[in-house]
């Protein structure tokens, strides 16, 4: 154990970046697809005669294939891509959906998640009066509600107050000033943990509050291992008395690396404090440590009633490799009091493993619903045809739609393939711009001035169909005026994106983007 800045830190390795491709989901695709152009080049120069029939078979199997494709359910867009794969490599292109599809080494997994969702919906006291009182305000926007109950338990709340924090810098600041005033406990939920300046400083006070008696309890997406923390992790940190978990640690080929992740990030502090959004526990989040420029970013913390959904969506994430389950005493410990402040606030939650897409479909219920404008930040811009059509329908009958994306990328194939979308978003009016100071991280969405969501869900496929996430909806509170004000003051620090723009981007560029709007779905 060793001091860093003010924070303590734990020796880790190095990343093992080669590794995680190469054992990763991707990887096993890549293999695949290699394996076939080499046996079909082997076939066509050493088995000339043998090849009108096998021409023929996998003729016969993309047929099949395509015809099957045509009638199971799945987004249209990812039906296209393979399509296209099936069509380019058949016989490995289908064993690959078929991999693909079985869902190896998740199916337990799928089951445990049913089962607790379906308790979670108890555990939870009804909200009614939060309910009527909001359908009285909106009927539209409120609709959400009914919807959100179905996806999971995610009630309304009214007796919340809420903060936005517009940098990782704010956030933090705060969140070490709500971590020294824990007594009961102090849960963390999050992608990414870096040892550095941030994690040290929060780390040194988790281990002191430990030390006191408090539960701390620490739980991080399996990635981590292979990038930012050694394997033996949540061994060091129990150590100092801090209950650790990996969420779903890489395995060679079953893994899905890039699948079913837990993308949250979820902080609470005795049930009544909670935080949320896209700032992960590294030191870029709040430039500490230069990465692409200045790093963008922004965050909620509630307090209140809305803390107690937080406090669930951790506790199920927890116990999913728990046999039993603990949350009575976490969701009814005694609450400060709290000022009615006014608007509501439903925190929901995404799980990959369900028919529901929650985290799209919430976005798509805001698009329709939006009269004046709409204000985006995302770092991703990765879209179905679904979110696509509804962002241009919205410009098309004449809402602003403005959308705030990097101007310098952290990776240069996502960067790519988000510019294939700009030409066909402005000519139906919508309105780009690149934060020139550099990455944007942020996920918000505003619409109106009078709703947004701020959480963890990108404009992407990843956050739409294979990640947890995690967001709050929020309706009416009065840090909307600052979430407004945040979106005027970045998109100052903008370049605005022209067709005539587009016409100057590099050659490769276009080339990258093309070839990855064909495989997007996949990986």
């Amino acid at each position: 154990m060793k001091k860093t800045g003010r924070g303590i830190s734990l020796l880790r390795r190095s990343k093992r970046g080669f590794v995680r491709v190469v054992f990763s989901r991707v990887g096993l695709i890549a293999l695949m697809l290699l394996v076939e152009l080499a046996l079909s080049v082997v076939l066509i120069l050493r088995a000339a005669e043998a090849w009108p029939p096998i021409l023929g078979g996998t003729a016969l199997l993309s047929f099949i294939m395509a015809l099957f494709l045509l009638n199971v359910r799945m987004d249209p867009t990812a039906k296209i891509t393979w399509l296209l794969v099936i069509t380019l490599f058949p016989v490995f292109g289908a064993l690959l959906f078929a991999y693909t599809r079985s869902d190896l080494g998740h199916r337990l997994l799928k089951r445990r998640v049913a089962a607790i969702a379906e308790a979670s919906l108890r555990k939870l006291p009804p909200t009614y009066p939060a309910e009527e009182a909001f359908t009285q305000e909106d009927p539209r926007a409120a609709a959400l509600v009914t919807y959100l109950r179905k996806s999971g338990c995610y009630p309304v709340f009214d007796r919340t107050e809420v903060t936005y924090f517009p940098s990782g810098e704010e956030k933090f600041a705060s969140l070490l000033r709500e971590l020294e005033s824990a007594r009961e406990f102090i849960f963390l939920e999050y992608f990414i943990i870096a040892e550095g300046e941030m994690w040290g400083q929060i780390l040194e006070i988790l281990a002191r509050k430990a030390a006191e008696g408090v539960e701390v309890r620490v739980l991080y997406d399996g990635t981590c291992a292979f990038s930012t923390l050694s394997h033996d992790y949540p061994k060091r940190l129990r150590r100092l008395g801090i209950q650790a978990k990996i969420y779903a640690p890489i395995t060679p080929f079953f893994s899905t690396y890039y699948n079913y992740r837990d993308h949250r990030k979820i902080f609470i502090v005795d049930g009544r404090v909670a935080f949320t959004g896209g700032v992960n526990l590294a030191d870029e989040y709040i430039n500490q440590l230069p990465r692409f420029g200045h790093w963008k970013d922004a965050a909620v913390m509630l307090r209140g009633d809305a803390v107690s959904s937080f406090t669930l969506m951790f506790l199920d994430m927890w116990e999913l490799d728990e046999k039993s389950a603990e949350h009575e005493r976490y969701l009814r410990l005694p609450e400060e009091p709290i000022k009615k402040p006014g608007g509501f606030v439903i925190p929901y939650g995404d799980c990959p493993l369900d028919r529901y897409k929650a985290g799209e479909q919430v976005y798509l219920d805001m698009l329709g619903r939006a009269e004046r404008h709409v204000r985006i930040m995302t770092p991703y811009l990765i879209l179905d045809g679904e979110m696509e059509n509804a962002l241009k329908y919205a410009a098309e009958r004449g809402v602003e739609v403005s959308l705030i994306l990097p101007g310098i990328p952290d990776k240069k194939m996502p960067y790519a393939l988000a510019k294939t979308y700009y030409a066909s978003l402005l000519e139906s009016g919508v309105r780009i711009y690149e934060y020139t100071p550099g990455f944007v991280h942020a996920k918000v969405f505003l619409v109106d001035g009078r709703e947004a969501v701020v959480g963890t869900i990108n404009l992407d496929y990843r956050s739409f169909y294979h990640h947890f996430e995690c967001a709050a909806y929020l309706y009416g509170v009065s840090c909307l005026a600052d979430i407004e004000a945040d979106f005027a003051a970045t998109r100052e620090k903008c370049r605005a994106v022209t067709p005539a723009g587009l016409k100057k981007e590099k050659l490769s560029t276009r080339l990258a983007g093309a070839l990855m709007k064909g495989i997007a779905p996949l990986v």
